[in-house]
C-alpha cells in the first residue's frame, strides 16, 4: 500500500511525540494502520509525504542510489539572479560537501493554501518562488542550498516525488496511490 499525504506545516513525520508539550503528529489524520513515512519532511515544511507498509518500496523511494527526483516550490527572500539560479543548477557546496546539480527555475506564485502561521511579510524585502528538483535527500538540503546562494527560504512545499504528485490534496488530506 502506498499513501500520498499533504503534510501540513508544523506536523512531525511520525505517529508519536514524547516532547513536552507534544507536537502535532501523523496520528491525527486517520491514516491506515501499519503505514510509516517513506522519507522525511521537516516540521516546518509542507506538502507531499509518501507513506507505505512495504519496506522494500520505502527503500526504493528513499535510498539516494535510486535517485528519485523530489520537486519543491520554494518561496525565497530576495530577487533571484540568473547567477544564483545557475549556481543551484550546477550544485552548491554545503558543510557536508557539494550537492548534485538541481533543476532550478523561477516560477510564478503557485496557487497554494494559506499557511498557518503565515510567512512573514516585509514591504522592503522582495520575495520570489523557485521550483527546485533534487535527486538526493540530505537534512534540510533545499533550505541550505538556497541559503548558500544568498536566498533564504521562507516557505517550502514538496509537490512531487518521482511520478507521485500532490495534485488536489488539501493540507491534512491523503489518498491511496495506484
Amino acid at each position: 500500500m502506498l499513501i500520498a499525504f499533504n503534510k501540513p506545516f508544523g506536523v512531525l513525520c511520525q505517529f508519536t511525540d514524547r516532547s513536552t508539550p507534544p507536537r502535532r503528529t501523523l496520528a491525527e489524520f486517520g491514516l491506515p494502520p501499519d503505514v510509516y513515512a517513506a522519507g522525511r519532511l521537516d516540521h516546518d515544511s509542507e506538502g507531499l509525504l509518501l507513506l507505505t507498509d512495504d519496506g522494500g518500496l520505502a527503500h526504493r523511494l528513499t535510498d539516494p542510489r535510486h535517485k528519485q527526483p523530489k520537486t519543491y516550490w520554494v518561496q525565497v527572500e530576495g530577487d533571484p539572479s540568473s547567477e544564483q539560479i545557475a549556481a543551484l543548477r550546477t550544485g552548491v557546496v554545503l558543510s557536508d560537501g557539494p550537492t548534485r546539480p538541481a533543476e532550478a527555475r523561477r516560477v510564478d506564485t503557485p496557487a497554494l493554501w494559506p499557511r498557518d502561521p503565515p510567512v512573514r511579510f516585509r514591504k522592503t524585502v522582495p520575495d520570489a518562488w523557485l521550483e527546485l528538483t533534487i535527486s538526493e535527500g540530505r537534512n534540510r538540503q533545499v533550505r541550505r542550498m538556497t541559503a548558500a546562494v544568498g536566498l533564504p527560504t521562507l516557505r517550502l512545499v514538496r509537490v512531487a516525488i518521482g511520478a507521485h504528485r500532490l495534485d488536489g490534496l488539501a493540507p491534512g488530506e491523503w489518498r491511496a496511490c495506484e
